[in-house]
């Protein structure tokens, strides 16, 4: 919102000396967020006079059209002799005023001007367009053409209000009653202590039953609505400069009379109106839904078709306009023909949840949207209306007709009980009962009570709900700035959760194991899950949908980990990093479709224990995760040695790496599961509540995938559940045993069938051992048909014996690596390799 400080003096009797740089810092103090303050003509100087062309001279023989003039600007030029200036304008004529520039002034950008040469005449001076002057844009294009009542000579810098200081107000949404000069103004003067000139205070007729007739079928969407009519307008009038000027200062262009009124008025109080041509309009005016498939061409020369949500003005013929957002071309005021002369204004008060949605849903936001949907003051509505009908007698010679329609639905004003120490208590500060009182007041409010304070709301404050938005009122006004900075005092507690802990730890095992944290946002979108060959009747490709997501192309929550991941892996990829090894750690979104409705919670109270649980029964399953992606070189290559690529063994081990750091052991079996290659593809399993459950994934992903989501070459990803880990673990750290005793060594090579999985070997190894056994690790795998046969394999594992209370002897090592190759043999067909 964009406030001239002279439009704003209007309402408001600041001091003669505040500058708008001293507002901008009360404003502020008071809540506002006040951007900027722009200085417009700062650098302009005089002289800048009106002007009377005398004579026009067409010049030829230039590649444009040039014309040298003769202009009376009286005795500014200190002889009153007439003015020679070359201009290249054409959209003016001799008697025509204008505004002329002479040699020693200064335009805005730092342009001196002076006498110079130019197309073989001397010009002495210019004649001035809108944006030589800084004024934006003014509807035309070329130089200003001025009324004709206007004095050669005047002093053109007053006149075109071309000094001045404008507020740029970023108006957040709950405070939508500052988009106008009413609402900065009430808050300027609560800020200075000086009393309001509220211009909504006017004197309005009360309606009959002559006005316009308005047909309102949905009064939940439209409860209040003024209808009043303006006759014999003159259709060749046009805005004045200063109605003109303060449109421009406020970011807006003229357009016409009625349209340029209906804006300014918007402007002033906050209220949109619009205005209809009533040769246009057919019958009575309506308010309603519109029917699906209905279609309206708006003022911008769109046709669209409209939803059935959608709030509409009709008259007999359909629609006419869509409320509360952009008015209908079949009855727009048409300033090019200058044949209106008869009007019908109209201000009405819509319901803010149905704007907001038909703007969107329309893709049109406009000036009158953008106020509906962050709150109207319903009070205002007659107010503008009879502002608007005033400016059209005024500056149009119209006849404002003795007929007022009003409709208003029934309306209880809003009160809130709020104890009187309660701003008190949220700010920690002792404001005190008169205290309280009088800013509440300031802001509008109505007060009764004592310790019990019964506050009625005003009409132009729909953000005021409940106690604690009364005590932001008190708290803001009495300044932010002086609430004392205290530390809060926490309570006791009982640190981290088990969950927390676990989380932490997994953390700093996959980051010391030579993975970067690489957190993503939790969105996806249909097409990832395509790209990841999911089934059809893949549980993951169950999704919770967002109402209003960030992007259309992402609507919904991730139900795996991996999509973030890969497509931070493929970013760095591309950018020159191949050699990555990621991780994240957060929540995945599971919906069972069970979920119930979400209830409302009371914002006054705590919520009760039930309410809690109602509203936990209505979120879908969030269960933790762990993934990590590879890619590239696992271990560089140097003088120390080769270096050998990622592949999907790494993958399985950091499962292993995150299921230690739970206390858990991993069961590791062969598995087909998307979006894992086939035959490079381990399923995760643990021992969870006496049950052996699937927590995870890992492996190498499917060639199909690397392609579809371009990535390198055999990238490798792991996924596991951290809460599943956290229910299979004892949830306690425990510190390595150490013992003072030496290790005994023993090497075993087996020799089993191919299919055999080496996993299922080393289980049978490490039962068969016993408690002597303190690790187990495969070091070889050899193949050779010459020498074991085909379809056969060597697995070689060195074995570390070590008993905690004495050194072992040869014998009792032999007997335990003998009775662990004994049930290798017994369950996997293992045989000694000679």
């Amino acid at each position: 919102m964009r406030v001239p400080l002279s439009w704003l003096r209007e309402y408001v009797d600041l001091p003669a000396t505040e500058t708008g740089r001293d507002v901008q810092e009360k404003l502020v103090s008071a809540g506002l967020e006040v951007e900027t303050v722009e200085h417009l003509g700062a650098d302009l100087k005089g002289p800048l006079v009106v002007g009377q062309v005398l004579t026009i001279e067409e010049l030829e023989g230039f590649k444009k059209p040039i014309r040298f003039c003769t202009v009376d600007v009286g005795r500014a030029n200190g002889t009153g002799e007439p003015q020679e200036i070359v201009c290249g304008a054409r959209n003016f004529a001799v008697g025509d005023k204008v505004v002329v520039v002479l040699p020693g002034a200064t335009l805005p950008g730092g342009f001196s001007i002076s006498a110079r040469k130019t197309y073989g005449k001397t010009s002495h001076g210019m004649i001035c367009s809108a944006d030589e002057l800084g004024m934006g844009d003014d509807g035309t294009h070329g130089i200003i053409v001025l009324p004709p009542e206007h004095e050669v000579g005047a002093d053109a810098i007053e006149l075109l209000q071309l000094v001045d200081e404008v507020l740029d107000i970023a108006v957040t949404p709950d405070r939508g009653y500052c988009l106008s000069i009413r609402g900065v103004a009430r808050e300027a003067a609560i800020a200075y202590g000086r009393p309001l000139l509220d211009p909504a205070l006017l004197d309005v007729p009360a309606p009959n039953a002559f006005g316009h007739p308005v047909k309102i079928s949905d009064p939940f969407g439209c409860d209040r609505f003024t209808a009043r009519t303006v006759t014999g307008l003159d259709p060749e009038a046009r805005s004045p400069i200063w109605l003109r000027r303060r449109l421009q200062k406020a970011g807006m262009r003229p357009i016409s009379l009625a349209v340029d009124i209906t804006n300014y008025v918007m402007l002033e109080l906050g209220q949109p109106l619009h205005a209809y041509d009533r040769s246009r309009v057919q019958g009575a005016i309506g308010v309603r839904r519109a029917e699906r498939g209905e279609q309206l061409t708006t003022l911008d020369g769109v046709t669209r078709t409209l939803s059935a949500e959608d709030l509409v003005i009709t008259d007999d013929r359909g629609p006419i306009g869509l409320a509360g957002v952009m008015g209908g071309a079949n009855t727009e005021i048409d300033d090019t023909e200058g044949t209106t002369t008869e009007v019908v204004v109209e201000a009405a008060h819509f319901d803010p949840v149905a704007i907001a949605r038909t703007a969107r849903r329309h893709k049109l936001t406009s000036e009158a949207s953008r106020r509906f949907e962050r709150g109207v003051d319903p009070q205002a509505a007659s107010a503008a209306a009879q502002r608007t009908v005033d400016l059209l007698v005024l500056l149009a010679g119209g006849t404002a007709e003795a007929g007022v329609t009003e409709i208003t639905a029934p309306a209880a004003p809003r009160t809130i009980a709020i104890p009187a120490d309660h701003p008190d208590k949220v700010a920690g500060v002792t404001y005190g009962r008169e205290t309280v009182v009088r800013r509440l007041q300031q802001v509008g409010c109505d007060v009764y009570g004592q310790d019990e304070l019964i506050v009625t709301v005003p009409s132009w404050r729909p953000d005021l709900t409940d106690p604690n938005d009364l005590a932001e009122e008190v708290i803001r006004l009495e300044g932010y700035e002086n609430l004392p900075s205290t530390l809060p005092r926490p309570l006791p507690g009982r640190g981290l959760t088990a969950r927390q802990r676990l989380h932490r730890r997994v953390g700093r095992a996959l980051a010391g194991a030579g993975y970067v944290e690489a957190p993503n946002y939790p969105f996806i979108g249909e097409a990832v899950l395509d790209q990841l060959g999911l089934d059809a009747d893949d549980p993951r490709r169950t999704v919770v949908t967002l109402a209003n997501p960030l992007s259309d192309e992402e609507p919904a929550l991730r139900t795996t980990l991996l999509p973030g991941l890969l497509g931070a892996l493929r970013r760095n990829d591309g950018r020159g990093s191949h050699d990555l090894a990621l991780f994240e750690t957060g929540l995945v979104f599971r919906p069972t479709g069970q979920e119930e409705a979400a209830v409302r919670l009371p914002a006054d109270r705590r919520p009760a224990a039930d309410q809690l649980a109602a509203l936990d029964a209505a979120l879908p399953r969030q269960p933790r995760r762990a993934a990590v992606v590879l890619a590239g070189a696992r271990e560089q290559a140097g003088w120390w040695g080769k270096g050998r690529p990622s592949d999907w063994a790494d993958a399985i081990e950091a499962a292993r790496t995150v299921a230690r750091e739970a206390g858990v052991e991993l069961s590791i079996r062969a598995d087909q599961h998307a979006p894992w290659h086939p035959g490079r593809c381990a399923a995760l399993y643990a021992e969870v509540d006496r049950a052996e459950t699937l927590v995870g994934h890992a492996g190498e992903l499917h060639p199909r995938v690397v392609k579809a989501m371009h990535l390198p070459e055999r990238t490798c990803a792991m996924e596991i559940d951290l809460d599943l880990l956290q229910r299979a673990g004892d949830g306690v750290a425990r510190a390595p045993r150490i013992s003072a005793f030496p290790v005994a060594t023993q090497d075993v090579a087996l020799v089993v069938d191919k299919p055999v999985p080496a996993v299922e070997v080393e289980a049978a190894l490490r039962e068969g051992a016993g408690e002597l056994l303190e690790s187990l690790r495969l070091f070889d795998v050899y193949e050779n048909a010459e020498q074991l046969g085909d379809g056969r394999k060597s697995l070689a594992y060195a074995l570390r014996f070590r008993a905690p209370d004495r050194t072992l002897t040869v014998d009792e090592a032999s007997a335990a690596r003998d009775a662990a190759v004994a049930l290798a043999a017994a369950r996997t067909g293992a045989e000694l390799r000679s």
